[in-house]
């Protein structure tokens, strides 16, 4: 008998509870717990933190890289300027100098009695290197010459030619121009060149020309010659001498009429005279004008033809007055024509001419130009270049000097950052050189870029010199001493501390207004002005600064000056100043 078994009823689970995991009943089956879901945040919470630690450790270890490589950076630059504090340290100081006055100099350090600036030490080196400096040699710092922009060029040997360029104008040869006239009077019976610009050979027949006098003196030719015949057996030697020279006149007057000696030959053989002389180009050439006519009446004062040979042909250029110098007979020309592509044509200068065209301020040249193939036509415009040889000669860029019209400078680039202003003799200016006669060497090193500003900057510092040279009797200096060299305020730098130091000002206009109150006038007004109320102390380069007390300006460093209760005192006093140094304080 078989028993079947039925299963049992499992329990119920509440439903605030898990269902654990040996029961068999699917997961899924049932909605999860609340507690669950807050152990799932819990573990997403955990992993965030853990990712938020991983990158702060990131970011420390690259916090800690970087401040070791700035660290070294540091270390670096910081032994650096210990070794150049170890250096300066190791030069011998000579003497403190005041840098707004260098004649004004002490053994000892301090601050300057007229401006309050601190004295600067010349070490033994500067000082070595500034004594082999030529006199009036300025220095300026590296980086102001980069503010203002200094080029440099150098001097130099190079072949120099200059080339003057110019515009001709071609014309006749006047040396090749040939007229033509009778030599007797008569009609013109036949016209052999009938036009004007006909090109014409020597010995080519022109006109025929018939004379009544010709015809007569052909008469006497024939029977001076007939009579010479039969008197030369006759015994009156008279006779003979006379016929001899009647027949030589005749010949004669044939030959100054232009009757040539094939033409008496033919006379002589004939024995009779020829009706018509005719006329023969004396040389050749073109037919410039043509006054001969069938028929035409002509007398000795008439021009039959004039024949110009193109040959050689003149180009008159017109050559500035400045270039006028630079000319020489004999010179080498080059032709070119504006309108054609062909090779330059060669030719030299063979005439300069003595006056000036007043209007164009010009000076006309001719120039002698081969034509054989008469590719050349009077009146046609050429241009014309001049090539000037002047050999090797010394010379600089054009931009090195600074011309003031009675002189000429050149500033000379030293080492250390020193300038030379220097006067030169220039010669002539070839394209972008000039050629430089005296007072400078090939090989040094020139200013090619703002010397304007560099001038500016030596005539302000020779002023400042000689400012510190009234009145500095500062009672600390040496007395007897050499005055020091000029130094410039962009070098003068604070010393190395961490803080950071107030920019050196410019006291230029400061310094002349201390330098004149140094007259005894001023003094008394000063000493005066002793005894008032003290409102406060302020600065006179920034007169914003005002103190209770007196002491140094914290934007320039120079000494605070009282200001008294009387303003209208002081300023009369002012103006009374102004007045003695001519307005100008």
């Amino acid at each position: 008998m078989s028993v079947t078994e039925t299963p049992e009823k499992q329990p119920a689970v509440p439903a605030n509870e898990a269902v654990p995991a040996e029961t068999g009943v699917a997961q899924n089956a049932e909605p999860v717990p609340l507690e669950s879901q807050g152990e799932g945040d819990a573990l997403q919470s955990t992993r965030k933190r853990h990712v938020l630690r991983w990158v702060v450790c990131l970011l420390l270890i690259g916090l800690a890289v970087g401040g070791y490589a700035y660290r070294t950076r540091w270390l670096k630059l910081f032994a650096k300027e210990s070794a150049t504090t170890a250096t300066t340290a190791e030069r011998k100081v000579l003497y403190w100098v005041d840098p707004m006055h260098p004649a004004y100099k002490s053994d000892k350090p301090g601050t300057a009695p007229d401006c309050g600036m601190d004295l600067v030490p010349v070490y033994e080196e500067g000082a070595t290197t500034q004594a082999n400096l030529p006199e009036g040699a300025f220095q300026i710092s590296p980086e102001k010459q980069q503010l203002i922009g200094v080029q440099y060029g150098e001097a130099s040997y190079q072949a120099v030619t200059k080339t003057i360029r110019a515009v001709g104008k071609m014309a006749y040869d006047e040396t090749k121009i040939t007229r033509v006239h009778p030599r007797i009077e008569g009609w013109i019976e036949e016209v052999f060149v009938d036009f004007t610009g006909k090109q014409v050979s020597k010995g080519q027949p022109l006109i025929s020309l018939y004379s009544p006098e010709l015809w007569q003196t052909q008469q006497e030719y024939l029977l001076a010659l007939k009579g010479r015949n039969e008197l030369a057996s006759s015994s009156f030697r008279e006779a003979v001498a006379s016929s001899a020279s009647l027949l030589e006149a005749a010949r004669k007057r044939l030959e100054l009429w232009d009757i040539d000696l094939k033409q008496l030959e033919h006379l002589e053989h004939t024995g009779k005279p020829f009706k018509t002389l005719t006329l023969y180009a004396p040389s050749n050439g073109f037919i410039l004008t043509r006054n001969a006519f069938p028929k035409q009446r002509v007398t000795p004062e008439v021009e039959l033809y004039a024949i110009a040979d193109l040959s050689t042909i003149w180009v008159l250029a017109d050559i500035y007055e400045y270039e006028a110098s630079e000319i020489k007979l004999g010179q080498a020309v080059s032709i070119t024509l504006p309108y054609g592509g062909g090779r330059p044509l060669r030719g030299k200068v063979a005439y300069i001419y003595p006056h000036l065209d007043n209007t164009t301020r010009t000076l006309k040249v001719r120039i002698e130009v081969p034509n054989p193939k008469f590719t050349l036509k009077p009146d046609m415009y050429a241009n014309v270049e001049i090539t000037i040889d002047y050999g090797k000669r010394l010379v600089v860029p054009q931009e090195a000097v600074l011309d003031s019209g009675a002189e000429q400078t050149i500033f000379i680039a030293h080492e250390g950052g020193y300038f030379e202003p220097r006067k030169v003799q220039l010669g002539a200016k070839v394209d972008n050189n000039i050629v430089v006669l005296s007072g400078l060497k090939a090989g040094e090193r020139v200013v090619t870029s703002a010397n304007f500003l560099i001038d500016s900057e030596s005539k302000l510092k020779s002023a400042a010199s000689g400012m510190g040279m009234l009145g500095m009797d500062h009672g600390g200096g040496a007395a007897g001493s050499k005055p020091a060299p000029q130094a410039d305020h962009s070098q003068h730098q604070p010393t190395v501390t961490p803080t950071p130091q107030p920019k050196t000002e410019d006291h230029f206009q400061h310094q002349m207004k201390s330098s004149l109150l140094t007259t005894p006038n001023q003094q008394e007004a000063v000493q005066s002005n002793s005894t008032q109320k003290i409102l406060y102390w302020t600065c006179t380069m920034h007169p914003e600064v005002q103190a209770s007390a007196p002491g140094k300006c914290p934007k320039c460093g120079m000494k605070l000056i009282p200001k008294y209760a009387d303003e209208n005192k002081a300023s009369k006093g002012d103006g009374m100043m102004k007045k003695r140094s001519g307005g100008k304080l």
